[in-house]
């Protein structure tokens, strides 16, 4: 326990995993805290003299399963091990920490998702902007920016990191900013200082300077990436190798998408349970690394024509080509998730299963690269070029590592027969010593002439040969005699007692040496780390290119025209999730957009509820998102000019927690947006100000409209929806503000929705027929109606609030409990009517008698 309280002394904030014989065990607050999460025993033990102590445990080798419930949790574990044979030792067996597993930091599959990465960040506030650093231990993937509060947020957002660092000195700033969204620890802050974290930096890279990372020019950035190297090292993390690189996050390259429209469009999460993100629909990826990357080109959309154009190339390719496309995703299909096995060879955690995994990931990329260099496509050839065959590689685990290794290596049976004439033999030892007996008996009989010898072992002097007092005149000299029985005697030789010593220790031998040899092959895959972290990139981003043309070819997409234009132009676009998500054999019904700087800046879209201006709206931004991240898009023809930021403000949602109502949170997302734009921003806007009075929202939505209409240096494209009629104003007196809507149809006192957008604005928001659909009482409906109508005889503002003050009064609560003596004669009659049999002349005679009746 005195050891036990030393290690646990020097990570106080980590719940411990002390290795006692073959178990980990957890004691006092740990153990409390263990048991609850992992569902196992709590029990008591007593330290010599001590008072009783809690403890909880499980098998050594249950790791996997227990260890990554620990980390869902939010916790920080300890593993701590023997490292020494307690074989060996006498007295207290020496321990120490091995790893210590967080949230942001593991290798463990149980941990991590195939399908996302597992970010640890680091954030340096400083007095105006702050560093980020972004790193994926298990790729070693490693990511630098810095910039304003609002990017740093919106990046924290794009890459979901699992757990957040930061300095002590900066705990207030960090609480406030990062609230209570992410898994946190704390460092001292002398490991956030500029001069340490620069250094750190350039030792573990071995370079002079940063520049050829191109993050020199970013002092936070780089304190926010020192300090991540720092944590590896107290977490125990030391083998560091594969991460070979660090890289900026330009901000320059990418479309930007504020936290709001990450979350409002629902690229990566759905805003309601059981809602289909746009990831769902796009990702058909085969390979754990491009699903990866399908993710990050996602939330980083290019912002730069070449770069996109080139990526729809091989896009158009794979489309034009399915023969071509599917030869590929043979080959993908079984490389698996090549960017974290050869992240476990450069930390030495690969197991034998996996380094056969590797060799197939291999063996698969070579028909790839073959395939890519057959091809027209220039793009193809490039990517083609980049990918290593690696043959050495290959060759060496083909010959040496057994097709069906083990996972453990001290299970044996990894490595091949004729790899190590030692090995061979110990292998033949182990598993025939019985055949080398009787040969060895055999042998013996026929030279010496002893029919009756025996070979036999016991534990006091080991294995013999045995012969009885009839042939103990042919035994041979060199023999020496061990024991002497009645009816026989028996000998050793040298060469028994050689093979004795063999065969005793063959097995020991042989998982040592098959260890050995396992070794050098990690110690040779780690050499190609760099080349097979190239691979793994290229294979992904042909990945993700093959699941747009898939998804391009099964939906019906087109290619959209990138154009040194500042229009936006799409025919019949669709929106690629709710077409998705349609009763079968409903088509969706397709619009056009066009949006331009000079004559169609901004769109004023006007009708019902639920005739889908809100889809209109997001479906225009999913197309632009979709054709920059190198996509198809669900459309029948779009031009597009390219577009560096992209705000909505769509939904409404009350963040009580935090003292913020809806109307609030509308404000500060629009204050955002109109604090933030550019000449080539596409802004969507729905139901804005309707979180207050109507007087007050009409005010402040018009506004606005002015406000994105009159800005001389930032023409925002806009799709503004509203259900205020009165906008529709604008367009007369602003030559850019058009007014379209969403058509309906009207039979009798049914809506039936057109979802199509026409020009000219819509009067009518239907909001009563909505209310009877979604099966309001007929009362409330009916009097809804009635309170409408009395108010649609003025449209003007003020003679409508005169209006309410003569508002017709409801009177007819007493008939719930007496019906008036008129309509209750009225209802005996209706009740008394045969619809069956009755003639119209007879019905209009009867209808007639009951308005006389009622009168």
């Amino acid at each position: 326990m005195k050891q036990y309280n030393a290690i646990k002394a020097k990570h106080p904030g980590a719940l411990l995993l002390f290795r006692v014989g073959d178990f980990y065990e957890t004691f006092g607050e740990d153990a409390v805290k263990a048991s609850k999460i992992l569902d196992i025993v709590l029990t008591k033990r007593a330290n010599g003299a001590a008072s009783h102590i809690e403890l909880a445990g499980f098998p050594h080798h249950s790791l996997d399963t227990y260890l990554p419930k620990l980390i869902r949790a939010g916790n920080r574990v300890a593993i701590c091990d023997q490292l020494e044979d307690p074989k060996e030792v006498k007295g207290i067996v020496k321990r120490g920490v091995t790893e210590l597993v967080t949230p942001g930091l593991s290798f463990n599959d149980n941990v991590l998702d195939k399908r996302r990465n597992n970010f640890l960040a680091s954030i340096y506030f400083d007095r105006e902007e702050l560093g980020v650093a972004f790193l994926d231990l298990s790729t070693g993937e490693f990511m630098a920016a810095q910039g304003q509060p609002a990017y740093i947020e919106k990046l924290l957002q794009s890459f979901s990191p699992s757990e957040v660092i930061y300095s002590k000195a900066a705990k207030a700033r960090a609480t406030e900013f990062l609230k209570s969204d992410y898994t946190t620890f704390h460092c001292e802050d002398w490991v956030f200082q500029y001069d340490y974290t620069y250094e750190r930096l350039t030792q573990h890279f071995q370079t002079n300077s940063l520049k050829g990372f191109g993050i020199e020019n970013l002092p936070q950035g780089i304190v926010a990436a020192g300090a991540i190297l720092y944590y590896l090292e107290e977490t125990e993390h030391k083998e560091v190798k594969h991460i070979a690189s660090i890289s900026r996050i330009a901000e320059e390259k990418y479309v930007w998408l504020d936290k709001f429209t990450i979350r409002n469009l629902e690229l990566i999460h759905p805003q309601q349970e059981g809602g289909v993100p746009l990831i769902q629909i796009l990702d058909h990826t085969h390979t754990p690394m491009g699903s990866r990357m399908m993710k990050k080109w996602m939330v980083l959309p290019l912002k730069e024509k070449e770069p996109i154009v080139e990526r729809q190339r091989m896009v158009e390719h794979f489309f034009e080509n399915p023969p071509f496309r599917e030869e590929i995703v043979s080959h993908l299909k079984h490389i698996g998730d090549l960017e974290r096995l050869i992240s476990k060879v450069a930390v030495g955690r690969i197991n034998p299963r996996e380094m056969n995994q590797l060799k197939k990931a291999l063996k698969c990329t070579l028909p790839i690269k073959t395939l890519l260099s057959s091809e027209s496509n220039s793009s193809l050839k490039k990517l083609a070029d980049q990918l290593n065959s690696c043959e050495f590689l290959l060759e060496k685990i083909d010959r040496e590592l057994m097709e069906d290794a083990p996972m453990l290596t001290h299970q044996g049976g990894i490595i091949k027969n004729g790899v190590d004439t030692d090995l061979d033999e110990y292998r033949k030892l182990a598993n025939s010593g019985k055949d080398y007996l009787v040969q060895l008996q055999q042998r013996e009989v026929q030279k010496t002439g002893i029919s009756s010898l025996k070979v036999a072992y016991n534990k006091v002097f080991g294995y013999y040969l045995e012969v009885s007092n009839t042939h103990k005149d042919k035994v041979p000299q060199e023999w020496i005699r061990k024991q002497t029985l009645v009816n026989a005697e028996r000998y050793i030789t040298e060469e028994l007692k050689v093979y004795e010593e063999k065969i005793l220790h063959a097995e020991e031998r042989l998982i040592a040496l098959e260890q050995k040899y396992f070794n050098l092959l990690v110690q040779d895959a780690s050499d190609y780390v760099s080349s097979i972290q190239q691979n793994a990139r290229i294979l992904a981003t042909l990945d993700v290119l093959i699941s747009f043309a898939q998804v391009a070819s099964e939906n019906n997409y087109c290619l959209p025209k990138m154009a040194d234009t500042e229009s936006i132009e799409i025919k019949d676009g669709r929106h690629p999730v709710i077409e998705k998500q349609l009763p079968i054999g409903e088509a969706y019904v397709p619009n056009d957009i066009f949006l331009d700087n000079a004559t169609q800046q901004i769109i004023i879209i006007t009708g019902p509820n639920m005739a889908g201006k809100s889809a209109l709206l997001r479906q225009t931004a999913l197309i632009v998102l979709m054709a920059q991240m190198g996509s198809f898009v669900p459309a029948s023809y779009a031009r597009l000019g390219i577009i560096d930021k992209v705000f909505t403000r769509v939904g409404a949602s009350d963040n009580l927690s935090k003292g913020e109502s809806t109307f609030m949170v509308e404000m500060t997302e629009t204050a955002s947006i109109l604090n933030n734009l550019s000449d080539r921003s596409l802004v969507l806007m729905d139901e804005i100000g309707r979180g207050t009075s109507t007087y007050d929202g009409i005010s402040i939505a018009w506004s606005i409209v002015e406000y994105l209409h009159n800005q001389p240096k930032c023409r925002a494209k806009t799709l503004f929806a509203t259900h205020y009629h009165e906008l529709n104003q604008l367009a007369e007196d602003f030559p850019k503000v058009k007014n379209f809507n969403v058509s309906v149809k009207e039979l009798g006192n049914k809506v039936i929705f057109m979802r199509k957008l026409e020009k000219g604005g819509s009067e009518h928001s239907f909001g009563i027929h909505v209310a009877q659909m979604a099966g309001m009482p007929n009362p409330v409906v009916l009097r809804a109606a009635e309170i409408m109508k009395h108010l649609e005889k003025d449209k003007d503002l003020k003679g409508q609030r005169d209006r309410i003050k003569d508002m017709p009064k409801n009177n007819y609560q007493l008939s719930l409990f007496e019906m008036d003596p008129k309509f209750k004669a009225a209802k005996e009659m209706l009740d008394a009517i045969d619809i069956n049999t009755i003639s119209p002349v007879e019905a209009l005679l009867k209808l007639n008698e009951i308005k006389k009746t009622l009168a």
